[in-house]
């Protein structure tokens, strides 16, 4: 089916090795219904370490292509490797997204290519989304991770959903302000300081927040939401596991509500000139001819019809 621009998000899954980047995908591609079932690393059957060097090592060597629908949105998703030694294939994937999705073990919490990664993107003027992977594992230390990633990278890092149950799912604290026990902090303190985050960025919003209180709504809260990520106000944070599915179908609806897409996210860096004289020079997107926009739904079309196979693909 033809896709809008509006209904696109370009994501890449970036971090450290180890952190479940992989699996992540995998249970993502599952849980749209993209493949029929999650592949596993150990039996060498994940869509995106199809290299039979990868299947080998058992972690990924270069960026592949994967993508998926879901709630009628097109995710386009590149998955990357995580070892110091291929940084460079990491990297040139940012080029390509909106947003960068990080992802950091509940085990291991921050590590030297989770910052790494972070830093980049944060360059790149990237919205950048931290997801909690393996919250189900026994060494999972989920609270004092969620208190590293803010130690680290700042106050404004704030959990859309929460662990419950010992890790065996997520309590959702953006879209509803009461929810079951999490198995740290609350729902109702989560929701209050992520609204409070959001509305700061729009003076109006902040207004209308003072006299409502907890009744604005999650489309009253999208374009200032969006504006705080362009803005670096805020860095959202989820929580899942990849192995069991917990978080899964949440993190589903986070990439096609909250994720920007093309024309939200910010336009990447053009200079014009070489060398020392480069300035750079701000890009906006202009209106084109009904026959145009067209031509190029034309091309959407196929282009979407030929990366809905769920064969992935390499990075250039």
């Amino acid at each position: 089916m033809p896709y809008t621009t509006a209904d696109i998000r370009n994501i890449a899954l970036v971090g450290q090795a180890g952190a479940g980047k992989t699996l992540l995908a995998e249970a993502l591609l599952a849980q749209s219904g993209a493949i029929r079932s999650k592949g596993s690393l150990a039996r060498g059957t994940t869509v995106c370490d199809f290299d039979p060097q990868e299947k080998a090592l058992l972690h990924s060597l270069d960026a592949s292509i994967c993508g998926f629908e879901s709630q009628g949105v097109r995710v386009n998703m590149i998955d990357t490797p995580g070892y110091p030694d291929f940084l460079g294939r990491a990297l040139c994937t940012l080029e390509a997204v909106e947003t960068a999705v990080i992802v950091v073990s509940a085990v291991n919490g921050v590590e030297p290519m989770t910052q790494r990664m972070m830093d980049f993107a944060k360059a790149r003027g990237l919205c950048r989304l931290i997801v909690v992977n393996k919250i189900d594992s026994r060494e999972a230390r989920a609270e004092e991770v969620m208190q590293e990633i803010r130690e680290v990278f700042g106050k404004y890092c704030l959990p859309l959903n929460l662990p419950a149950d010992g890790g065996q799912s997520v309590v959702d604290c953006f879209f509803q302000a009461q929810g079951k026990a999490a198995d740290f902090s609350s729902v109702s303190a989560a929701h209050t300081e992520i609204i409070d985050q959001v509305v700061e960025v729009d003076e109006k919003l902040m207004a209308l927040y003072l006299e409502q209180g907890e009744e604005i709504s999650p489309e009253q809260l999208h374009d200032p939401f969006e504006q705080a990520l362009r803005e670096d106000h805020l860095v959202p944070v989820c929580f899942c596991s990849a192995e069991t599915g917990a978080g899964i179908p949440e993190l589903l609806q986070i990439l096609a509500r909250l994720a920007p897409n093309p024309a939200e996210g910010n336009p990447p860096p053009f200079l014009k000139g070489e060398g020392a004289d480069a300035v750079r020079v701000a890009v906006s997107p202009t209106r084109r001819s009904t026959s145009s926009r067209t031509s190029s739904r034309s091309r959407s079309t196929r282009s979407s019809a030929s990366s809905a196979s769920s064969a992935c693909t390499r990075a250039p």
